[in-house]
């Protein structure tokens, strides 16, 4: 059985917990669980996320 590995943040040394980050673009926004720092805040967004989710709304807001 492969354990989680756990992301600490590099400015803090402070443990990756998934919380609510707000995300705004072209005067819209959202909000999604990512990554966040517990001591600083600091987002750390997934390549997977940017192809998906964050890829997806820049389309649909560029096409109106």
């Amino acid at each position: 059985m492969e354990k989680e590995q756990m992301l600490m943040c590099d400015k803090c040394q402070a443990e990756l917990k998934k919380m609510n980050a707000h995300f705004s673009y072209l005067n819209h926004s959202f909000q999604a669980q990512v990554l966040r720092c517990v001591a600083c805040g600091q987002v750390f967004i997934p390549e997977d996320f940017v192809e998906s989710r964050i890829k997806k709304v820049e389309f649909t807001l560029e096409d109106k």
